[in-house]
């Protein structure tokens, strides 16, 4: 296309780019660098051997090779002609665990990641992926993290990139032709240039204002972004309301020319079990985290069970806004169950969202089922489909196949979390193009590879020297995008005005030429009230413009001519009795005219009926765990016609009669069953037959224990509940509960355990929002065991780890385990909570500011 060269400077940016692929040597018989790993700066807990416990390695090069154990640096200098992307390797051994043994790679001083050195017990290579490397000197260096491994060599290379050439061909081959030329027009600019991109706010945010974010960059950049990212998450079978999203995607594209894009935050009830199919359910009844959900994922791929007629229902609401686009011929970059993979792993274990957490072959089948039906059952053919991937060692069982993915994407949040540089509170404009190469890889080439989420902005400086070749980047909403803590205004406004970035007003014409006037409505949008006393049909002025109106519908369902709707000349009016059947919400009616493009009327169906909801009086408790305070809580029960079926707390059913009593005009909640409830705020759902459920909050305290009253709370759960595991993993957060702010390095947490065999021991930060480099441990012995607890892990922080500012938290996800992996019972550990899946106060792990208890009770 040559409106791809709308931009002056942009053909010499391009054969600039080209001839740097070009130039780079290849060296096919030897490396670049090679160094045996006894040459290089060791520290001195390294050392060069032969043999491990008196048995022999052979097969290594040079005099010997570095035995690392679970400490240690290794540390080499390299020179290399300009600066660029490197490969750098390393030939190994990792002979103790099954599961990989973790280490760090530092280039220039900044950590640029971990690494999971698979199991191998002969010598083996290990690829550590693409650098960037500065013209001249470069230091690297290795440091144990779970340590434990042997090393041979060290081999620098020049980066052998993939040349980014991929073939326009859409998985689905019926393709709408508006969707065929976008995708023409990806194609051509995947290597070139990245397209800038922005997520708008959903659901009513920034007081309703969804062109916050746009009007801020065109204020800063004089610019536009070409993407504009949307999400369905409102239109569900739940609580969905009508929030524009669709009307603004066809505004964006057809009317201001832009690129649409969109996710599917995709909800359910919290209360899956008590849940009836076509219920309306709250807000904040609804999730899509599994930890707050008994939804059952696994049962979703199954026909016939009520998780799979939940899934079909929600893809029925979603099918109905994506045909309203394809009917206004606009393709969508579609992103439907992102973030899949979360934290890793196989079986969901790192799972953000409902629909990853019975793990990767199911996530697989769900995303069949959903594109199966909407190309199939729904016809729907304007989609380019965008899936979200990881690169973690078990990434690649998650991806769905080449046949029903068009774009890989990745989200990358670094600017706070998985930072790797050491650095907090400042944008991080890392290109992260070692992440880029390995989902190009993911799929040997074949498809193009998107950031679809971002905080920062990688810098077009790191881009373009580092030939990193996303396609487009998409910044969150809010303080991701307007706040100098995620991007500075200064790089904002070069990249937009860069010519290596496409903004809307460089786009070409993606539209396929329709010289046909459109139908037209008046109105666009009615409300019907089912309560009226005297309802009426409501009239809809038809603008015929030369074409045919060859039916109506909602979604796939047609509207009978004569009983739901009647048409005379101009006038179309819709029955009421028809409106009447509808349920409560947003709906959109389609107007089929036998060509251009068919108008859409928004109907809102309200029902001003007076609730006939049961409710609850009070809807707050105190409940006091002193022996000589607990009493039973009683709640006055109005019943409004309905019966009580269960009451909840999170995912425990309340035994009646055990745990409560009921009648008709009253509930008893009993001691004995709230004193078992952790201390701080829980919540007791009171489920109906019908109507709203009702939420009493319990607020339980134990006045017999003494609390010390300090400006730091301590929020903890543990990653593993297992009683027997030979892992502890802790997930702490220190927040900031004062109105100043707090030096991290004055803070301690102690977390009291049994240790079950006397062992040496190790600790691991895995990740940290302030940095794992700046979080310290110590394992102390208490002098006298106590119940519950004979070891301490102390937690600590170096002084680089900051400030913690009134108002702001800090997480630390933690491990450690014995030397000799053997099995801690976590059962009777003082600090351990079966029952805590996410953070929540825990007043077993203590905390302290300066030595002085100010959080928590010791043992």
């Amino acid at each position: 296309m040559m409106i791809l060269l709308k931009k002056k400077g942009v053909l010499m940016l391009a054969l600039t780019l080209l001839l740097g692929l070009m130039t780079v040597p290849v060296h096919a018989d030897s490396p670049l660098f090679t160094i045996e790993s006894e040459n290089a700066l060791l520290s001195s807990d390294l050392q060069v051997t032969t043999e491990i416990y008196g048995q022999p390695k052979p097969g290594f090069s040079g005099s010997g090779f570095v035995w690392m154990q679970n400490s240690g640096t290794i540390t080499f200098t390299v020179t290399v002609p300009e600066t660029g992307m490197y490969a750098i390797s390393t030939r190994y051994m990792q002979e103790l665990s099954a599961d990989g043994r973790l280490q760090y790679l530092s280039v220039n001083g900044v950590t640029k990641g971990s690494y999971m050195l698979p199991y191998t017990t002969t010598w083996s290579d290990f690829n550590f992926g693409y650098q960037k490397l500065n013209q001249g000197s470069n230091t690297i260096q290795l440091k144990a993290g779970w340590g434990f491994a042997y090393f041979d060599t060290f081999t620098v290379d020049y980066a052998n990139l993939d040349p980014l050439d991929v073939q326009p061909v859409l998985t689905d081959s019926q393709a709408t032709p508006e969707t065929q030329l976008l995708m023409n027009y990806l194609t051509e600019v995947y290597g070139n240039h990245i397209i800038s991109g922005q997520q708008e706010i959903y659901g009513g945010g920034n007081d309703g204002n969804t062109e916050l974010e746009f009007d801020w960059i065109h204020n800063l950049t004089g610019k536009y972004p070409a993407i504009r990212g949307f999400d369905f998450m409102n239109y569900n079978p739940l609580y969905g309301w009508e929030d524009g999203t669709t009307d603004r995607m066809i505004d964006w594209v057809n009317n201001r020319d832009g690129i649409a894009t969109a996710s599917w935050h995709i909800n359910v009830p919290r209360n899956f079990t008590t849940y009836q199919l076509g219920d309306h359910v709250d807000w904040k009844e609804a999730t899509y985290k599994p930890t707050e959900t008994n939804f059952n994922t696994a049962n979703a791929v199954i026909p016939g069970t009520k998780e799979y007629q939940y899934v079909m229902s929600t893809i029925d609401d979603l099918a109905e806004q994506l045909l309203i686009l394809q009917d206004n011929n606009v393709p969508v970059l579609f992103r439907p169950y992102h973030e899949a993979e979360g934290n890793g792993g196989l079986n969901g274990e790192g799972a953000w969202f409902w629909w990853a957490s019975a793990g990767a072959d199911v996530y697989k089948q769900l995303w069949d089922m959903l594109y199966t039906e909407l190309t199939e059952t729904y016809g729907l053919h304007n989609l380019i489909w965008t899936y979200n991937s990881y690169v973690y060692n078990t990434s690649p069982a998650w991806y769905p196949g080449d046949e029903q993915v068009d774009i890989v994407g990745y989200d990358k949040y670094n600017t706070i979390y998985n930072r790797t540089d050491g650095l907090s509170g400042v944008p991080n404009e890392d290109a992260i193009t070692s992440i880029f190469y390995q989902l190009v890889d993911l799929t040997g080439g074949k498809k193009m590879v998107a950031m679809t989420e971002n905080d920062t902005i990688p810098s077009v400086q790191n881009l373009t020297e580092e030939k990193s070749g996303w396609l487009y980047f998409c910044p969150w909403y809010g303080e991701h995008l307007m706040s100098s803590a995620f991007n500075y205004p200064a790089t904002l406004k070069t990249l937009y005005q860069s010519d290596y970035v496409i903004t809307l007003d460089e786009l070409p014409n993606l539209k396929v030429n329709n010289p046909t006037s459109n139908a037209s409505l008046t109105p666009t949008t009615v409300e019907f009230d089912k309560h009226t006393p005297n309802p009426s049909d409501k009239a809809i002025t038809v603008n015929f413009n030369g074409n045919t109106l060859t039916g109506l519908r909602i979604g796939t369902s047609a509207l009978t001519a004569n009983q739901d709707y009647t048409l005379s000349g101009s006038t179309l009016l819709l029955k009421k009795e028809f409106l009447a059947g509808l349920p409560v919400g947003e709906h959109s009616i389609v107007f089929d005219f036998n060509q251009g493009q068919d108008p859409v009327l928004k109907v809102k169906i309200v029902d001003s009926t007076p609730s006939t909801s049961a409710v609850i009086s009070p809807v707050n408790a105190t409940f006091d765990k002193a022996a000589n305070l607990a009493q039973d809580v009683s709640l006055t029960l109005t019943l409004n016609g309905r019966q009580l079926t269960s009451i909840t707390n999170g995912n425990y059913t309340l035994v009646s009669g055990q745990d409560y009593t009921a009648s008709s005009n009253a509930i008893v909640l009993r001691k004995s069953y709230l004193s078992t409830l952790p201390l701080s705020q829980n919540t007791i759902t009171f489920h109906f037959n019908g109507g709203n459920n009702a939420v009493l909050t319990v607020n339980v305290v134990d006045s017999s224990i003494s609390v010390p009253s300090g400006n730091l709370t301590i929020q903890a759960f543990n990653g593993n509940i297992s009683a027997s595991t030979n892992g502890i993993s802790p997930k702490f957060k220190v927040v900031n509960t004062g109105n100043s702010a707090i030096q991290l390095s004055d803070v301690k947490l102690r977390y009291y355990y049994t240790i079950d065999g006397e062992e040496a021991q190790s600790f691991w930060s895995d990740w940290a929002s302030i940095g794992s480099a700046n979080v310290t441990s110590k394992f102390v012995k208490l002098a006298t065991p106590v119940a519950g607890a004979d070891y301490v892990l102390e937690v600590g922080f170096t002084s680089s780890a900051g400030t913690l500012n009134a108002g702001q938290s800090a997480e630390i996800q933690a491990r450690f385990s014995k030397n000799n992996w053997s099995n801690y019972n976590q059962a009777n550990d003082y600090s351990f909570k079966a029952s805590s899946t996410q953070f929540a106060n825990n007043e077993q792990v203590t905390g302290y500011i300066n030595g002085q208890l100010v959080w928590g009770i010791e043992p």
